[in-house]
């Protein structure tokens, strides 16, 4: 056999030659390619801790919002407003006096009289208490006595139902 057009090994060396680039960029590609989808999946990563850490503090400070917000309801309801004025010394004002545009008084100005004290709501009697306890007490089992009952206290302010809060 004879070697056609002179030198085969070279040629085929020759081709080898000029894929070896083309192979280079291709692994090129792909590494870089990798690498940036690394990167990417890194950075989603850390925003989406981010995220999460964003949205537990919003959780939280909503919450101690609604909570501030019921305490603001429960100091500026009517009944709460009264009690501390009453309790500063404040009494319920007559009726205004307004001054018009020309200068002239409209009503009559009188000092702030304080008004009577509210009547206590009623106190069950003692002996009525201890009667009744005593009632109960043969009908129960033996050894057994009815509780003592404590004297009423003042009751503890509700909380403010706000609808829509």
């Amino acid at each position: 056999m004879t070697k056609r057009g002179g030198r085969p090994g070279k040629a085929a060396a020759a081709g080898q030659a000029a894929r070896m680039p083309f192979v280079l960029l291709v692994v090129a590609l792909l590494g870089g390619g990798l690498i940036s989808l690394l990167l990417l999946n890194s950075a989603l990563n850390e925003g989406s801790f981010q995220l999460t850490k964003l949205k537990r503090e919003t959780t939280a400070l909503t919450d101690e919002e609604q909570a501030l917000q019921r305490d603001v309801d429960g100091y500026s309801a009517p009944d709460a407003l009264q009690r501390r004025a009453h309790e500063l010394g404040l009494v319920p004002g007559g009726s205004p006096v307004f001054i018009g545009p020309d200068g002239k008084v409209a009503g009559s100005a009188a000092a702030a009289s304080e008004p009577p004290p509210p009547s206590a709501p009623p106190s069950p009697a003692p002996s009525a208490a201890s009667s009744a306890a005593a009632s109960t007490a043969p009908s129960a089992a033996a050894g057994a006595q009815a509780p003592a009952q404590a004297p009423p206290s003042a009751p503890a302010p509700a909380p403010s139902q706000t609808p829509g809060r």
